[in-house]
Parts: C-alpha cells; structure tokens; sequence
C-alpha cells in the first residue's frame, strides 16, 4: 500500500493517521510542495489518479483511490478491525455528518488564514484586505469552537468512542493552529479532547512531522 501525501496537507495526514490507527502498513511518499508555488510540478501518480491533481491519492494492489472520505470509507471497507466508524447505522452517519463538518464548515474559516504561509503580497491594500478577513475568520473560529464543545458535549470523543470523526476534527483545528489561528484556552472542553486526541502516537507523529515541515519550508508562518 502506498499513499501520496503533502508534508502541510490535513486531508492527507488525515489518512496517514487513519493507517496508523489501523496498524497497516503502508509506503509514503510526500510530493514536491512549497509556500509560493504549491503543489507544483503534479506529480505524475497523483495527476494521473485524481482528475484534481491533489493528494492524498491512495494505492492498494489494483486500487487507486484519491478524496480523503473516500479513502477512509474505503480502509473501513477493506481494514474493519480496528473500525473507525460506529456499527449502528445512525451513529455512523453522525460520524461521516461530523467528518463532512471538518472538512466543509470548519475549514472555511481556516482556509482564510492561509496567506499566514506565503510571502507578505508586494499591493499594501491586498494585506491589509487580507488582515481585515483574518480577524473575522478567527471571530468565525471562535463561534466554531462553542459549537464543537456542544457537538462533544460530556463524551471523551465526538462519537463517545474514538472514530473518523475525531481523525478530521483533529486534522481541520490543528491546521488553523498552525496558521497562529485562535487558540482553545477559553474552551476547556475542546482542549481537553484536543489533548487526549493529540497524545494519541499517531495524531503525535504528524503533529511532529508537519512542526518539522513548517520548519524546513521556505518561508516561516506570519504573526
């Protein structure tokens, strides 16, 4: 099994811990990335693959599969034990609901943080528009993280035992930490959970990696 993955990609690093979890054993590869540029040149497995030309595309013998829902759905399939979605019908389509909420609505706002990772815009009004968004993705944030201490509400994880949807929740919120987003002192729920997730060796592993990768990347974070 080989997966194609980006040093700084949540929705790739969202499947590297997906196999860890599972105890699978897998190849990866990370595929030329940089602040300004991206993921430019395609590499040739991921364009080949995904119509998109983005990772995380996974290869399994005959399979090729690229979106990183797919990719989880499809390690569930093929890998059940250990499983990462719950077996009542229900309960696991609140965990893919969740899953779908990580990557969807709580990605928009940290999507807006982004610029934090380029170099400074040489246009003084494209910067400033670019501040004025960030403090009002970090107030959209800030309204996000109630909601999710409402989604968690008394339980150690988002579907009461460990599952996918923590894997994106997880992988979403760290992405918005490491673009010096909001952080979660004034929401103890969600920081706990977000101790508890990240102690866990996996989610540990790619929170070291992706540290090591901001480190060696072109151009530090923005304040």
């Amino acid at each position: 099994m080989k997966l194609y993955s980006g040093p700084v990609s949540l929705f790739s690093r969202k499947i590297e811990i997906a196999l860890r979890e599972k105890g699978l054993s897998f190849e990866v590869e990370y595929v030329p990335f940089t602040q300004d540029e991206g993921y430019r040149p395609k590499h040739p497995v991921v364009a080949e693959v995904n119509p998109k030309g983005q990772v995380p595309v996974l290869v399994d013998g005959d399979v090729a599969l690229f979106d990183s829902t797919v990719i989880l759905e499809y390690l569930e399939d093929a890998y059940p034990a250990p499983p990462l979605y719950p077996k009542a019908p229900a309960d696991r389509a609140r965990c893919r609901q969740l899953e779908l909420y990580a990557d969807e609505i709580l990605l928009r706002p940290v999507v807006r943080l982004l610029y934090r990772t380029e170099s400074a815009h040489p246009d003084p009004q494209v910067r400033e528009q670019r501040r004025t968004e960030a403090v009002k993705a970090e107030a959209a944030l800030r309204e996000q993280y109630t909601k999710l201490e409402g989604f968690l509400g008394r339980q150690d994880f988002f579907c009461g035992e460990f599952t996918a949807a923590d894997i994106a929740m997880f992988a979403t919120l760290h992405h918005g930490l490491r673009l010096n987003g909001p952080r979660l002192d004034a929401h103890p729920v969600l920081a706990a959970w977000h101790r508890r997730t990240g102690a866990r060796p996996a989610f540990a592993r790619v929170v070291a990696e992706m540290a090591e990768a901001d480190r060696r990347l072109s151009h530090s974070l923005q304040p």
